[in-house]
C-alpha cells in the first residue's frame, strides 16, 4: 500500500472520502465501466446526482425504485450514489453485500432532523400510535419504526392501516401535513423538514409564472403547504417525471432538487423546464449534500472499496422489518 493510499484511510472518517489525486487525463466512464465489470458492481443513483454520475449508473430512481433495487440485485457490490440513508437501506437489505457511498458526509438534512433518542421519548407518549417514518431517516429511527414509507408509495402505506389505529409520522411535517389532507387523517407529526424544498420562494414563483404564463408548476410533497396549493401537479420524483413525459405542456416550473430537470430533458427534450426559485440568492435549488458525490470519488471508491457502509446487527435486524414491510405493501398496491 502506497503511503498516499495509508494517509488517505487513516483520514477517511475525517475528510468521509479518499482524498487521493486522480490523474485527470484518465477517462472515468471508462475506467469505472471496467470496474464495475471486474467486482459485479452496480451503480444504484438518485435522481438527484450529477448528471455525468445519472448516466453511469445501473439503475436511476426515486428511493422506492431505489430500495425495491437493492432488494433484488445479484451483484457482490453495490455502490450508491445518494445519500447516507440510502446506503444504509441498501446495507440492511444486503447485509452480506458490500455496500460503498463515494463520500460518508453525503447526508440528510431531514434525516438530522430526526434525532433516535429523542425520538424515542417522544413515541413512549403515544404507545398507542403505529409509526410511520418516510425513509428520508436514519438507520437508528428504522429501528423505531412500524412501517417506512417514500413519498410514492406514502398514501398507499398510509391507507394500509386500519383507520382506528392512529399515527405518529417523521421526519418531514410537510409530507405529512400533505397525507393528512390527501387521506383524511389526523397523524401527529415530527417536525421536521428538507433544507431544499423548504427554501422555495412563493414570492420568485409567481413572478416566473407572469413571465411564463403556459408553464406548469410540478412539485415535490416535502414544498410547504402554500406552495402545494398552488401546483399543477403534485409527486414524488418518478411522478413529476411521469407527468412531463404525459402533459401535452410544453414548458414546467421544476419545485425540486434540480438534479431531476437532466432526466426531465433527456425524455422530454422538445420542452422547457425551468427550476423553481429559492429564497435565496442561488441561481437554483441544490442539495448540498447529494452533490458531494463526483465522478471522481465514485471512481476511487469504487477502486479501494471505501468508503465501506458498516451498521449495527440491531441496526440491520430492527430497522430492514420496517422496510420489509414497506415492500410488501407496495407490491400488493402494484408499485
Amino acid at each position: 500500500m502506497s503511503q498516499l493510499l495509508q494517509n488517505a484511510q487513516e483520514n477517511l472518517n475525517a475528510n468521509g472520502f479518499l482524498d487521493l489525486e486522480v490523474d485527470p487525463t484518465l477517462d472515468l466512464i471508462q475506467e469505472i465501466e471496467k470496474l464495475k465489470k471486474e467486482k459485479n458492481a452496480i451503480i444504484l443513483a438518485h435522481y438527484y446526482q450529477e448528471s455525468e454520475i445519472q448516466d453511469i449508473a445501473d439503475y436511476i430512481g426515486d428511493s422506492l425504485g431505489l430500495a425495491q433495487q437493492a432488494a433484488n440485485t445479484d451483484a457482490d457490490i453495490i455502490v450508491f450514489a445518494g445519500v447516507h440513508f440510502m446506503a444504509e437501506t441498501a446495507k440492511m437489505l444486503n447485509p452480506s453485500k458490500k455496500v460503498l457511498l463515494p463520500d460518508l458526509k453525503a447526508g440528510c438534512s431531514l434525516a438530522d432532523s430526526c434525532p433516535a433518542p429523542i425520538f424515542a421519548k417522544f413515541k413512549e407518549k403515544h404507545p398507542d400510535h403505529v409509526v410511520v417514518s418516510y425513509i428520508n431517516c436514519t438507520a437508528d429511527l428504522k429501528t423505531l419504526t412500524d412501517v417506512c414509507c417514500t413519498s410514492t408509495n406514502a398514501k398507499a402505506i398510509i391507507d394500509s392501516i386500519p383507520e382506528d389505529k392512529p399515527i405518529i409520522f417523521a421526519p418531514d411535517k410537510n409530507l405529512g401535513a400533505y397525507l393528512n389532507k390527501v387521506t383524511g387523517r389526523d397523524m401527529i407529526l415530527w417536525n421536521g423538514s428538507c433544507m431544499v424544498h423548504e427554501i422555495f420562494s412563493q414570492e420568485k414563483i409567481v413572478k416566473l409564472k407572469e413571465r411564463h404564463p403556459d408553464a406548469l408548476l410540478i412539485a415535490h410533497p416535502e414544498c410547504e403547504a402554500h406552495l402545494l396549493d398552488m401546483a399543477d401537479h403534485v409527486g414524488s420524483t418518478s411522478s413529476l417525471l411521469r407527468f412531463t413525459a404525459e402533459s401535452t405542456a410544453k414548458e414546467f416550473i421544476v419545485a425540486t432538487e434540480v438534479g431531476i430537470i437532466h432526466q426531465m430533458e433527456k425524455a422530454n427534450p422538445e420542452k422547457t423546464f425551468i427550476p423553481a426559485p429559492p429564497n435565496n440568492t442561488c441561481a437554483c435549488n441544490e442539495c448540498p449534500h447529494m452533490k458531494r458525490n463526483t465522478m471522481e470519488k465514485l471512481y476511487l471508491c469504487m477502486k479501494h472499496e471505501l468508503p465501506e457502509i458498516h451498521l449495527q446487527e440491531k441496526q440491520i435486524v430492527e430497522g430492514r422489518k420496517c422496510i420489509d414491510r414497506m415492500l410488501e405493501v407496495s407490491a400488493k398496491a402494484g408499485f
